[in-house]
């Protein structure tokens, strides 16, 4: 009997690899480039679509599952952070986080925050706005310059603004602050600034933009005379920048990298190829991730794979346009994407060069595994916390650190 029942585990164990092999095919990753992430699973996501959109590749969405291997963890180092927005890392392993209502924080990795730290322009906080994203210069370590992005308002509206200043020697406020970019036309509204900010191998900046989610703002996605809804590229004066290419056209803004964006939250640069990555909100399914190239249009909202809030389509409802980039991967349901960062360290080796994205409304931290510039795997980290996560980066240390809108301070790494 107990042969029997061995011979019928066995049977049904070749049944169910059988038959994830099978989904692998038809879902567009082989057998091989799984292989090169951890394990073979059924795609996260079990959800039915907002949408019967067919994805223009496959593999485009909903890839196979996959799963570390490797023992990790996900610890709150601290809880008391005030609607923390972004977070980057100081040449010294402490951690430099903005706040949503304007002010900036220091926090070591081992959990203890400083007071808060002032001296940065009024911020417009009303719905989605506030002091957004933050980077450091690359000179950091003798010009102490960090740069910011913040919605900045006045009397005729708000708009996405950039600022610098200097981080005092006391480290308890910002010097000599002034706004060097201001992404007009402003608008009277409270939703989708973009708002992430980072610097290129070249030196310059590159920020991103809404397109402030009203009918009214959203056709200046495609507008090349508007700041809005697109990803720019200046330099620490908030000049366009050389290479730009829109640079010496008419009617154009030379500050202008790409174009067709939504919300997008989330930039990182890819630590192997240098390429520029973006997550993006869509409306009510669609939410996207790009490989970002100079010039490209991305398509909002002329194509999309979501629907308005209410349910109606978006436009004329086209997923599919000649001249209009793809999404290299899009997610319906949303996880409405956040900040994201590349994993560039050695604790967890199958990490090696995975996006990990901080996701709002999902409550979770998606990490993606990406092979020649697509998705071949996706795996949900920190589920269980109920989370918002808003931003996530690595550390000196080689950890990841998460902060999250109730919030908390994550320490994301190998199991001791």
């Amino acid at each position: 009997m107990k042969q029997l029942n061995l011979s019928i585990k066995s049977k049904l164990a070749t049944i169910l690899v059988s038959s994830l092999a099978l989904y692998s095919c038809s879902n567009g990753t082989s057998n091989a480039e799984i292989n090169t992430a951890d394990s073979l699973y059924p795609p996260v996501e079990t959800n039915a679509a907002n949408t019967k959109y067919k994805p223009a590749f496959e593999g485009q969405t909903r890839i196979n599952g996959v799963k570390t291997k490797t023992a990790f963890e996900g610890v709150v180092l601290n809880a008391t952070l005030k609607s923390p927005w972004d977070i980057t890392t100081l040449p010294d392993g402490r951690l430099l986080i903005s706040e949503k209502e304007g002010t900036l924080r220091i926090a070591t990795t081992d959990g203890k925050v400083s007071e808060q730290i002032t001296g940065l322009p009024k911020v417009d906080t009303d719905g989605q706005g506030g002091l957004l994203g933050l980077t450091i210069d690359p000179n950091f370590e003798s010009n102490r310059m960090i740069y910011w992005v913040f919605s900045e308002p006045s009397a005729d509206g708000n708009l996405t603004a950039v600022a610098k200043g200097k981080l005092a020697a006391d480290e308890k406020t910002v010097e000599n602050a002034s706004v060097i970019y201001r992404a007009t036309p402003r608008y009277k509204g409270k939703l989708h600034y973009g708002g992430r900010i980072l610097f290129d191998k070249e030196g310059n900046l590159i920020v991103s933009t809404g397109e402030r989610s009203d009918l009214e703002t959203r056709p200046q996605a495609q507008d090349l005379k508007s700041g809005l809804g697109k990803i720019v590229r200046i330099t620490t004066d908030g000049a366009a920048a050389a290479g730009n290419p829109f640079l010496g056209k008419a009617d154009v803004r030379p500050e202008i990298y790409s174009y067709g964006h939504r919300n997008v939250q989330g930039l990182a640069i890819h630590p192997e190829t240098g390429d520029l990555w973006e997550t993006e909100f869509g409306p009510r399914g669609g939410d996207e991730l790009n490989r970002i190239e100079s010039g490209k249009n991305y398509g909002w909202p002329t194509i999309t794979y979501g629907l308005e809030y209410s349910g109606e389509k978006v436009g004329g409802a086209i997923q599919q346009k000649e001249g209009l980039e793809q999404p290299v991967y899009y997610w319906d349901p949303v996880v409405s994407p956040s900040g994201i960062t590349f994993y560039t360290g050695d604790h967890i080796p199958e990490w090696k060069n995975n996006l990990f994205i901080s996701g709002l409304s999902s409550t979770h931290i998606a990490r993606l595994v990406i092979k020649d510039n697509k998705v071949v795997g996706e795996e949900r980290l920190l589920a269980k916390e109920g989370q918002r996560f808003r931003d996530i980066t690595q550390g000196k240390d080689g950890a990841l650190y998460a902060i999250t809108d109730l919030g908390r301070l994550y320490k994301i790494d190998k199991k001791k």
